[in-house]
């Protein structure tokens, strides 16, 4: 073997070598020095102490065993708090052909005025008196997931202003699509 042939097969072996050992030592840091946020699919904050209707003092059979949409309102539902209902609303519609697996909860403290319902369509809606196990629960307004068997999975918190609220609602469809696309109930 030449010399010039035998620098081609050297520099063939190193570029072969390369090829197969700088992903694995790219990988290796990127685990180690945590580049990436792995192991989260989910939007929403999970909940991590069982809370379930019944807890909240809601039953279960009164939603016909589906998928909650349940939003928590304030104390006072001012213009933020109905922009808000509004975009939750609008992410109720945007589920589409999965909209029967899911029924759309307003938990309120006080009544709605008919301006609020009539901006979220009531018909579809269930809006229901927060009882007080759920006031002592729920201590902030939030959207919560609910699956057909009553157990709260996902919290997502509205945000402080408005242009903010199409990320919200983004996060919510994402949650709640994965959530639908993988559940056999409900």
């Amino acid at each position: 073997m030449s010399s010039s042939e035998l620098k081609k097969s050297r520099r063939s072996m190193l570029i072969l070598l390369a090829v197969f050992i700088i992903p694995i030592v790219l990988a290796k840091l990127a685990l180690n020095q945590q580049w990436f946020n792995y192991g989260v699919t989910n939007q929403g904050q999970l909940i991590e102490n069982e809370l379930t209707l019944a807890k909240l003092g809601l039953n279960v059979d009164d939603f016909e065993h589906q998928w909650l949409m349940l939003y928590t309102l304030p104390e006072r539902c001012d213009e933020q708090c109905e922009k808000t209902l509004i975009s939750v609303h609008h992410t109720y519609i945007a589920l589409g052909k999965e909209m029967p697996r899911v029924k759309p909860v307003a938990l309120t403290q006080q009544t709605l005025s008919s301006e609020q319902a009539n901006k979220i369509q009531i018909k579809k809606w269930h809006i229901q008196t927060m009882p007080a196990l759920a006031k002592a629960a729920i201590t902030q307004s939030q959207v919560l997931i609910v699956d057909p068997l009553g157990n709260v999975i996902l919290s997502h918190l509205p945000p402080e202003n408005a242009e903010q609220l199409p990320a919200f609602g983004k996060a919510i469809l994402a949650d709640f699509k994965k959530l639908l696309k993988y559940s056999r109930i409900g």
